[in-house]
């Protein structure tokens, strides 16, 4: 649900430090939220001294990550065996050792001949195929046609590549440039040994990672666990199909959030629509066992904002609660059990994309034990407009060595992100042209190994 609270909360972001100040001023915000459990008689404040008890971006990221090292030690997550097609994105929990030689035999590295002696050679009729068996012995003088990924024959001297070698009219082989013993075979063990440690714990299973394991003899991967998440979509004027009407929009974080959080290594179990119940809400978070439950929408302060009194009533500690970071600002992490973490989104699409990438991937990448990603900056193509005292996210494309700032980024917009490459961190008073500005990577467009929907 997206109130009156955090609409005004969002425009302040385009306007300077009176106006938006005179902006939240008319829509008064919520009571000071410390840990929950607080007395329901605390003195209510505006959203511009709210805004003064917000959490800086940084440091919401690392109060997100602390939060699952803390649940991780509270509660220590057994390793899973998973089938290397499920593996995808998880990271290993044991070390990957070779379960046998690679290769496992004297293998052809190429198609050609395997030859034994000095040349001419004369030919076997029949040849050698990858997958039979171990063939017969060669004699000095002696060739066979083999192909690559063969086993090599006993007493082999090397193999001759097709195009290197030529047969003359009695069908004898003539090499056609020098042949230099062992070539083009790969030895037994060349690249590892039976019991060799080929990658260590906190290794994230990539494709190749997979290519690997499968060589090496596994069919199964221990890994750590996908955190478990349930979704949970707020708000009355929502529909789930069709034009928008009569007061009604479309609800584009149902789809969106669920192979978004997928992404970031989660595992998505359900996706709720709630509306404006605060006992059906109270109900579905005191229920799940999810190690994260995400919520979209409600986090402000309006009549029907009902995420806060939520988490007041079941004595959650808040552990952010808001951020100065816009669009977003609204959002929060509270800590329902040792173990259970609920984030908060705003109910503007971009807005909650923001929460997303600030509460949500730091949580879910340590608690999946995932490399943190390597920061990077680039220049900002243009000047960017920058909020007077709050960090700014903005959709960015990136061209040759610079970020080009998007169109469309308004905190209810989604055309921006839809077309972004990444999100450049702007620092309040914004950027300049030319500026080094930090970048969050979205995960599809760096091709990398984010790219885990399902």
């Amino acid at each position: 649900m997206t109130s009156p609270g955090t609409r005004a909360d969002e425009e302040a972001d385009d306007l300077g430090v009176e106006e938006a100040l005179a902006l939240v001023q008319e829509n008064p915000g919520p009571a000071h939220r410390g840990h929950a459990g607080q007395d329901a008689h605390t003195p209510q404040h505006g959203r511009a001294g709210s805004h003064h008890r917000a959490t800086p971006w940084p440091e919401a990221r690392t109060t997100a990550e602390r939060a699952a090292r803390a649940a991780a030690r509270a509660v220590r997550r057994t390793p899973v065996s998973v089938p290397l097609d499920a593996a995808l994105g998880l990271t290993l929990a044991a070390p990957l050792a070779a379960l046998t030689d690679l290769p496992s035999f004297d293998t052809s590295a190429m198609d050609g001949w395997a030859v034994a002696g000095p040349g001419p050679w004369a030919v076997r009729d029949e040849g050698v195929l990858a997958g039979h068996a171990e063939p017969a012995p060669l004699t000095d003088g002696e060739a066979v046609r083999i192909a690559t990924g063969a086993r090599i024959p006993p007493d082999t001297t090397a193999v001759l590549r097709t195009e290197h070698g030529r047969t003359d009219e009695r069908g004898r082989l003539h090499p056609t440039r020098e042949v230099v013993h062992g070539q083009d075979i790969r030895p037994r063990g060349q690249e590892c040994r039976s019991g060799d440690q080929l990658l260590p714990v906190g290794t994230l299973a990539t494709p190749a990672v997979l290519g690997l394991a499968a060589a090496a003899g596994y069919d199964t991967l221990t890994a750590v666990p996908r955190p478990r998440v349930d979704v949970l979509v707020l708000g009355d004027e929502l529909l789930t199909e069709g034009l928008p009407h009569d007061g009604l929009i479309r609800d584009a974080l149902g789809p969106m959030l669920p192979p978004w959080l997928r992404a970031l290594g989660a595992e998505v179990r359900t996706v709720r629509r709630i509306g404006d119940d605060a006992k059906a809400l109270r109900r579905a978070v005191t229920t799940s066992d999810a190690d994260l439950i995400v919520t979209t929408g409600g986090t402000a302060a309006g009549p029907v904002d009902h995420v806060h009194p939520t988490l007041r009533r079941i004595g959650a500690e808040l552990l952010v609660d808001g951020v100065k970071v816009r669009p977003g600002h609204p959002m929060l992490l509270a800590r329902l059990k040792d173990d259970q973490h609920l984030v908060g989104l705003p109910g503007n699409p971009l807005a909650a994309v923001s929460g997303l990438l600030t509460l949500a991937e730091p949580l879910l990448r340590t608690l999946a034990a995932r490399p943190a990603p390597e920061p990077y900056t680039l220049p900002l193509r243009d000047a960017v407009h920058g909020h007077p005292y709050d960090t700014r996210l903005v959709p960015v494309v990136l061209r040759g060595e610079g970020a080009v700032s998007l169109h469309y980024n308004g905190p209810a917009m989604l055309r921006g992100i839809a077309a972004a490459d990444a999100l450049a961190v702007v620092p309040p008073g914004g950027a300049r042209s030319g500026q080094e500005a930090e970048l969050l990577d979205l995960p599809w467009a760096t091709g990398g190994i984010g790219v885990c929907f399902t």
